[in-house]
């Protein structure tokens, strides 16, 4: 037996005891009528609420149930403001209506037409407004329009009573089944859309779209899941105000994830700049193409957080106008902050070192790991992280290593003393033709001279430059050069020299003393 025939018997067995009716002026205007009618039926007291329907004497069993029916369709289409409602007991005198009509409202009918739902000032049961019976008469026809009808004649009654905002409690229940149904599905579709696009971008040359479709896999996924959440929630039939807070919801939902996905794609467009003809020929766009990329998110961010709040309905030209009275305010308590951002930009500008250098920095040495919008960190040789505001880094003095075309080897060979002047010549011959057999030497510049005549060595002085720019192959080559020195020092017959001294000491002897002499010093006292 269907549920509506089991709701019906036991609502006309309610009727039957014929409660009390409400105060007189509990229904005397449209608005109390109206009001009355609704917390029945909010109630399941559908008996009850069925005295409010002007229903024709063949249709008087089917009170309840048409009760309920006109509830379903109430909920569905349309949502009273009860403030619009007349509350007065003659009604609304100015709609044009006869004075005993009040209009509620309009209900979609059949073929894209609208029925008018009304009251009718009448004294009935004690109830002075009900339903008219040309309302009556449409009930069934309305209720059959419904497309959740067959939930609504089988699901238990308690599902069927209005929950937490005033949605029924079925539906409530199958908010978190589509939830989960949804992601299931869009986990699924989200994996043939990827694979359909990496196909398509597998057949191009490039390679930018490749990586685009792996970083938006999470906005394909979430879009999927919004489209099939949305589609599924619509099957529910909210009443028009929940239809549109959930329709706002994923309105707001899909611009979420348009702009998820520009953010996405923004890191993409700064690679394609950086891998550019143009960034080639303008080499400070490898630094300013990623403080670019950091602003436009910045901006995208900034754009999407308005016009989210434009779209539930908040004065977004008022709060701009808010912002730019804040501006000077802000600017003067930021003062240090803006002057990072455009500290950032001069780094950008100027290039004095990029990402990746390495650099010197006063008294630390390390590598650029991130030129951000605020600071600079620096990892040193001890991997500990240095970090430096870009308004103070901008006036620093920066030595960057990483710009260098060739790198310096300079020493002095020191001779020991012993050294023959043939041996000096053989060993500036050999040091000069290691230098300039050694593939990486800059042949332009290679300096081997005898410097000077030091305290405990004989000097030459070596200058060379190799074309490296990594620190890690020069040194490298600077111990094969430094072995090679060796060998020539060697094969010359002579050494190294080390800090020495030599100390001289002269022993003078003492002559032996005369008899005549020794008297003489003793004089005539003594004798």
């Amino acid at each position: 037996m269907p549920i509506a025939a089991l709701l019906a018997g036991a609502t006309i067995a309610v009727r039957a005891a014929a409660p009390a009716p409400a105060p007189a002026d509990a229904e005397s205007s449209p608005r109390a009528a109206l009001s009355q009618y609704l917390q029945l039926c909010r109630d399941g007291q559908y008996a009850a609420a069925a005295r409010f329907l002007d229903t024709p004497a063949d249709l008087e069993q089917r009170g309840p149930e048409l009760a309920r029916r006109l509830k379903a369709v109430l909920d569905r289409h349309i949502w009273f403001d009860m403030a619009a409602i007349s509350d007065s007991p003659g009604g609304n005198a100015t709609d044009g209506l006869a004075p005993d009509l009040e209009d509620l409202g309009r209900i979609p009918g059949p073929l894209g037409s609208t029925d008018p739902l009304r009251m009718i000032h009448a004294h009935r049961d004690g109830h002075a407004w009900i339903f008219t019976a040309a309302t009556v008469g449409r009930i069934d026809g309305w209720y059959a329009r419904l497309s959740h009808r067959w939930l609504l004649d089988h699901l238990p009654a308690y599902l069927l009573r209005p929950g937490l905002k005033e949605l029924m409690w079925w539906q409530w229940l199958s908010l978190p089944v589509l939830f989960l149904v949804a992601w299931v599905v869009a986990l699924a579709a989200a994996r043939v859309s990827i694979a359909v696009f990496e196909r398509f971008a597998a057949r191009t040359s490039a390679t930018w779209d490749d990586v685009l479709v792996r970083r938006l896999r999470g906005p394909v996924r979430f879009g999927w899941w919004l489209a099939l959440f949305a589609g599924g929630v619509h099957y529910l039939d909210l009443y028009p105000p929940a239809q549109k807070f959930a329709n706002e919801v994923f309105t707001t939902g899909f611009f979420l994830m348009a702009f998820w996905a520009l953010l996405r794609s923004t890191d993409i467009l700064g690679q394609l700049a950086v891998g550019s003809p143009w960034a080639k020929i303008h080499p400070a766009s490898h630094a300013l193409v990623p403080l670019a990329v950091r602003s436009g998110k910045v901006a995208i961010f900034i754009f999407g957080t308005v016009w989210i709040l434009s779209l539930w309905g908040y004065p977004v030209a008022s709060l701009l106008a808010g912002l730019g009275i804040g501006g000077l305010a802000l600017a003067l308590a930021a003062q240090k902050t803006v002057e990072n951002l455009f500290g950032s930009f001069s780094i950008g500008v100027d290039q004095p070192f990029r990402e990746g250098d390495f650099v010197k920095v006063e008294d630390f040495v390390g590598t650029v790991e991130t030129i951000g919008l605020r600071s600079t960190r620096i990892r040193t040789l001890d991997r500990t992280i240095v970090t430096l505001p870009n308004g103070k880094l901008a006036d620093m003095r920066v030595e960057s290593f990483s710009v260098r075309d060739r790198i310096r080897l300079a020493c002095v060979v020191g001779l020991v003393y012993g050294t023959t002047a043939d041996q000096v010549r053989r060993v500036l011959e050999g040091l000069e033709r290691v230098l300039r057999q050694h593939p990486k030497i800059w042949p332009e510049a290679v300096v081997v001279r005898f410097k000077e005549l030091g305290a405990s060595s004989l000097d030459i002085e070596v200058m060379a430059w190799f074309q490296t720019s990594d620190a890690s192959e020069f040194q490298l080559i600077r111990q094969e050069v430094l072995l090679a020195f060796m060998e020539v020092v060697e094969a010359a017959g002579t050494s190294f020299a080390f800090p020495t001294q030599t100390v001289h000491l002269e022993l003078q002897r003492r002559r032996p003393r005369t008899t005549a002499a020794r008297e003489e010093q003793r004089g005539p006292a003594d004798s």
